[in-house]
């Protein structure tokens, strides 16, 4: 989980910054490929995005310090998103497999920190993989959780079943379909908000502020059909559950990902 492991490598403490927003410059930038080497590099596939409106009064008490909610038209977010991670593996190796390939459940929401870098923040990651749970609670201070999953595939659907470890009859069923006719999201759009993001945001047991970078060309999405869909994994977070369905429902084609390490962005003091 976030918040109990050992501070993450190169710190980087300094005064503090006056807060700033991201501009569209800021959100453009974070698309730019790391300078350095991937650690990590991955596939992901069978994307579905589930997003609600929710307070931004609501986000914020739940941020660490240094994070501030990101809006759009002045409205917070929050998603779910199940997807397939394929092909995982250190940069210099190939993938293992029954070790590679799993099935992973995000909630997640959009923040930014001082400086005005856009990015999400992790509420939970959902996952199949005992070793990809240890790894990335380690690594990457992410609030990783145990779960059992259930697959199904037929033509273009996809039936998408996550049970949490420990919390009993309030799984999380999808039956989606997969999209066709993608295209990039448009800047400034909703669309583009909410899905192009390459900055995660964690915090380790010191306190101290880590960001993670990810780079991936952009998604291709669609608006799809999705007939069966859930907002328990927000439940399972202790946040109240959206009473409605998601306002926005997207789907994405898959995306090969390089992973960049974690760094402090901001120390705690003493």
């Amino acid at each position: 989980m976030a918040g109990r492991w050992k501070p993450c490598s190169t710190p980087s403490a300094g005064p503090a910054l006056e807060m700033k927003s991201p501009t569209s410059a800021d959100r453009l930038n974070a698309r730019l490929r790391p300078k350095g080497f991937p650690v990590m590099r991955q596939r992901w596939s069978g994307l579905l995005f589930l997003h609600w409106p929710i307070s931004p009064e609501l986000i914020q008490a739940t941020l660490p310090p240094g994070l501030h909610v990101d809006t759009f038209n002045g409205q917070a977010w929050i998603g779910v998103v199940p997807f397939f991670m394929d092909r995982v593996r250190p940069s210099l190796l190939p993938p293992v497999p029954g070790l590679s390939w799993f099935r992973e459940l995000n909630v997640r929401t959009y923040v930014h920190d001082d400086r005005g870098v856009p990015g999400v923040w992790f509420h939970s990651l959902d996952c199949d993989q005992p070793l990809a749970v240890e790894i990335a609670r380690r690594f990457f201070h992410l609030p990783y959780e145990h779960a059992q999953m259930n697959i199904a595939r037929s033509g273009g659907q996809i039936d998408y079943r996550c049970e949490r470890d420990g919390i009993a009859n309030n799984p999380a069923h999808f039956i989606y379909e997969t999209p066709s006719s993608t295209m990039e999201a448009t800047e400034g759009t909703l669309e583009w908000f909410l899905v192009e993001r390459y900055v995660l945001f964690s915090a380790n047991g010191s306190g101290n502020l880590c960001e993670g970078r990810v780079h991936h060309h952009p998604y291709r999405i669609a608006p799809v059909e999705c007939p069966k869909w859930s907002s328990a994994p927000i439940g399972w977070n202790g946040l109240e559950m959206p009473s409605g369905p998601p306002v926005s429902i997207l789907g994405a084609e898959p995306v090969d990902v390089e992973v960049f390490p974690l760094r402090t962005i901001w120390k705690k003091s003493g």
